[in-house]
């Protein structure tokens, strides 16, 4: 009898299929070949071509295959292979773009890779990641960034007798009394604020009161309070003569034609992609400062945008291979030091640290104050909604209306909030 049972048993167990004996699958392999794409121009098609190279070299075991385009045509391959299922394994992203893809399912959060050791972020500041986040997830990390500042000349504050101000901590009280003081004491003026694009000064204040420029439907804040502060300092520096005339500072020239270059302003309002360029145009030595607080902040108005990110395409069929370059391009040094930072000042801390000694002094700058924006960085906003572009021409011509006189400081706002509401409902 028992001999039956073992005969039987033994026979069930061939009838069983295998895979319930199968030993767990061994973790997916980090070899083979992944493909590789970006939008770029000659310096970064050279560079990113050499950095795929050193990868290939230093694991032998994966080939990479690379596609670059410009970026007229780069989105429209993009979403043709995303429609055909054949998107690369790594793909350059954009911050512009990133929630379009992630609603889509396009997009493969990077938390597993980041839980799994393959991608390190241990040496970057939070404040660096918020970009690539949605809902919680990590859907692209940024390959460089950029900060909004503002560049001022020390020597017209030497020669005023005043210091330094201490950016992480000054006030726009403290910059109306700095601007007011230069003004008595050298005659220089101070520029109207952004005047290419207003909504980036005032943007900054709005944040620091906890709300946001856009809403979902309309506006992002009802209280116009910081609004009018971003005009009512302005207009109080123009009844004082210290501001210079806006029918002048409208006009759209060259930054080497522009007041500031001329010595005519002690501070122009940029970011800090835009500093080699203006210190080139001066032709003197200047400085980068975070923008001012204002009274009783809640919350940080500056954030860090990322230039564009790397991401993973959630069809990707080597995601892992692509998750190990990806840290490479992130961490390691040596190929930093061929890239030189062509995208953007690196994220990671010991990248940037080494970067900042391996570029020039106007470079150095820039590396310096966005390590200090990054302790001093709130998270980024959404991407601006499609009606934006609409909004950002009646802000900058109602800017223009206020500082001319033509409406009041109150009438100016209002009609800010009024037609803002209806443009991005």
């Amino acid at each position: 009898m028992k001999r039956n049972l073992l005969i039987i048993a033994l026979a069930c167990m061939l009838l069983v299929p295998s895979f319930i004996f199968a030993q767990p699958a061994a973790e997916a392999s980090t070899s083979g070949t992944m493909r590789l794409a970006w939008w770029g121009n000659p310096t970064r098609d050279e560079r990113t071509l050499k950095a795929a190279d050193m990868f290939m070299a230093k694991y032998p075991e994966i080939k990479i295959e690379t596609e670059t385009t410009g970026w007229g045509g780069y989105w429209d391959k993009m979403n043709t292979q995303a429609a055909a299922g054949s998107l690369p394994d790594l793909m350059q992203h954009d911050y512009a773009y990133m929630l379009q893809w992630v609603s889509r399912n396009q997009l493969a959060d990077l938390t597993p890779y980041i839980q799994k050791g393959i991608i390190d972020l241990s040496k970057i500041n939070d404040s660096f990641l918020s970009g690539g986040r949605v809902d919680g997830k990590l859907y692209g990390i940024s390959l460089g960034t950029n900060a909004v500042c503002l560049t001022y000349d020390p020597a017209v504050l030497a020669k005023a007798g005043i210091a330094e101000p201490d950016s992480a901590t000054w006030t726009w009280e403290d910059f109306e009394r700095i601007a007011l003081e230069v003004y008595r004491k050298t005659g220089v003026q101070t520029i109207p604020f952004f005047t290419t694009d207003p909504k980036v000064g005032f943007d900054n204040m709005i944040r620091q009161t906890g709300a946001a420029t856009f809403g979902k439907s309309g506006l992002g804040f009802t209280d116009p309070a910081a609004l009018r502060e971003f005009y009512a300092i302005q207009l109080r520096l123009l009844d004082a003569g210290a501001l210079i005339r806006p029918e002048v500072a409208f006009v759209t020239v060259t930054p080497e034609e522009g007041e500031f270059a001329k010595g005519r302003s002690w501070v122009e309002f940029i970011w800090s992609n835009q500093f080699v360029s203006t210190q080139a145009a001066a032709k003197r030595p200047l400085k980068l400062a975070l923008l001012p607080n204002i009274k009783n902040a809640k919350a940080k108005g500056t954030f860090l945008k990322p230039s564009m990110f790397f991401s993973i395409p959630a069809s990707a069929e080597n995601p892992e291979a692509a998750a190990k370059f990806l840290n490479y391009f992130l961490n390691d040094i040596s190929v930093n030091d061929m890239l030189m930072g062509e995208r953007g000042v690196p994220i990671p801390d010991d990248v940037r640290d080494h970067m900042s000694t391996k570029v020039d002094a106007i470079n150095k700058q820039i590396f310096d104050y966005i390590s200090l924006a990054s302790k001093n960085a709130g998270p980024i906003d959404p991407p601006d909604p499609t009606a934006s572009g609409e909004f950002l021409k009646m802000v900058r011509d109602v800017t223009q209306e206020i500082l001319y006189k033509r409406v009041s400081l109150d009438a100016g706002v209002s009609k800010i909030m009024t037609q803002g509401n209806q443009i991005l409902k």
